[in-house]
């Protein structure tokens, strides 16, 4: 087991930001909500996703335990496709009455720095919207992508507070 210090920033928009960010044009892209999400099939994509990133949160949750969250009542995921294939995802929640959590975005490695990563952050935002919230939050951390917190911010998300953590690795 290894301990991890890691600081998170917690982020919020109270208001619906319209950025229109236009898909790459070179990729063949599909974006679609997974209905019913298998528990086997999130954990290809939290796994492939969080590679190199030190994503624990859900990696030794028991399939039931992450089939419950996943498919928890107003919990979307969505899968964004390149030529096919799996390329990333986003995850919302509902947490509370008008209130929305962008609880995991990404890109799988090798589809990272090909101009999709501020698309799929504003169809993340687009879709959390469309469901009427008060608030969106997200949260981020310096074990992320050292670009998540710039682009978070880019797109319209605020910080409204920031905290040390340790997280447990047990791999």
């Amino acid at each position: 087991m290894r301990e991890l210090q890691t600081t998170v920033t917690y982020l919020e928009m109270t208001s619906e930001h319209v950025h229109h960010v236009a898909p790459p044009s070179n990729l063949k892209l599909m974006l679609l909500r997974a209905e019913n999400i298998t528990a086997d099939f999130y954990r290809f994509l939290y796994l492939s996703v969080g590679k190199g990133l030190e994503w624990h949160d859900r990696r030794y949750l028991s399939n039931e335990e992450l089939s419950a969250a996943i498919n928890a009542t107003g919990t979307e995921v969505w899968v964004v496709y390149v030529g096919g294939q799996p390329a990333g995802f986003f995850e919302l929640a509902p947490q509370g009455e008008n209130l929305i959590e962008l609880e995991y975005l990404g890109l799988i490695t090798e589809f990272r720095q090909m101009g999709m990563g501020k698309w799929l952050l504003a169809e993340a935002i687009r879709a959390a919207w469309s469901r009427k919230p008060e608030r969106l939050i997200v949260e981020t951390c310096t074990l992320d992508s050292p670009a998540a917190l710039p682009l978070y911010q880019k797109l319209g998300f605020t910080p409204y507070a920031q905290k040390q953590k340790m997280i447990i690795a047990r791999d």
